[in-house]
């Protein structure tokens, strides 16, 4: 009987990545990304980071219930103690949150004219074709 040599040891798995090393990855492939979430990632992370600053800031020196009522509109700015906060405040209640959210739903809309432009000619003309066709009857021996 032979002897068989030993088994070489197995490596030990790689360690796994850290985090920061992950969301440099996903930083990194964000490129590839539709232009809505491209959008999301980059350029509206900033205004809602800064939205919420400014909410928080707010909730802080006039209370949250009174920051909630000048970022919606329902109490006027004049009409709290700390108006250097409360208008700032008001101004991107009433500007900046309302396009930040005509930037998104253009964003969707534009995807979805988009896809319907890079269809076929010939393909789109024969999907209403069919639509407009009448149902097959009882009698037409289909």
């Amino acid at each position: 009987m032979t002897a068989l040599p030993p088994e070489p040891p197995t490596p030990a798995p790689p360690p796994r990545p850290s985090i920061g090393h992950q969301a440099a990855v996903l930083l990194a492939h964000r490129h590839a990304l539709g232009r809505l979430p491209y959008w999301l990632l980059t350029r509206a992370t900033v205004v809602l980071s800064a939205c919420a600053a400014l909410f928080v800031l707010n909730g802080v020196i006039i209370g949250w219930a009174n920051a909630y009522e000048v970022l919606v509109g329902i109490t006027s700015p004049a009409k709290v103690k700390v108006q250097w906060a409360a208008w700032p405040l008001s101004i991107v209640g009433w500007a900046a949150i309302p396009a930040f959210i005509g930037g998104a739903v253009g964003y969707l809309i534009n995807g979805q004219i988009q896809a319907h432009q890079s269809q076929d000619i010939n393909a789109v003309l024969n999907d209403l074709r069919a639509l407009i066709q009448p149902p097959a009857g009882p009698g037409d021996g289909a």
